[in-house]
């Protein structure tokens, strides 16, 4: 055997072999790898989507956390204020409602003292009037008299 047509059969042969892989075996290999790298490049833009919108979320989570607080802030001082005025008010209903039983109180009080003053003019007009009885059985005119004791007594 002869080495050259040895060697140009090879040659030949992986003439051939190139030939077949190129047109058969390469391009369903490229479209693969091509098929495999846009795979990839999706999931890694779509993971860095993923981060930036975790971002935003972590922002808008922080964000209405803080507005929450600041609403509850709100609504706690609004209830203290409320409380404060619901206290104030019942010390000011209290305090009305304290000096309208003390009105009351010296009122009755009052009419009590009237009363009894009333009772001591009555009974000091009929002590007057019982001794005035007396001196005037001893005298002549007990008209005149009558009157002038009857004028006392409303005097007093």
């Amino acid at each position: 055997m002869n080495i050259n047509l040895t060697l140009l059969a090879q040659a030949v042969s992986f003439a051939i072999l190139i030939w077949f892989t190129v047109k058969f075996v390469w391009p369903p290999l490229l479209t693969a790898v091509e098929t495999r790298q846009k795979t990839i490049a999706d999931g890694l833009a779509a993971a860095e989507r993923g981060k930036h919108d975790l971002e935003l979320a972590s922002k808008r989570a922080a964000q209405e956390l803080h507005a929450a607080k600041e609403k509850a802030s709100e609504i706690i001082a609004q209830a203290e204020k409320r409380a404060t005025e619901i206290i104030e008010e019942a010390k000011g209903n209290a305090k009305i409602e304290g000096d309208r039983i003390i009105t009351g109180a010296k009122a009755e009080i009052e009419q009590e003292v009237n009363r009894a003053k009333e009772g001591l003019r009555q009974q000091v007009s009929e002590l007057a009037i019982t001794g005035a009885e007396k001196i005037l059985r001893r005298e002549i005119d007990t008209k005149a008299h009558a009157d002038m004791l009857s004028a006392i007594a409303k005097e007093l």
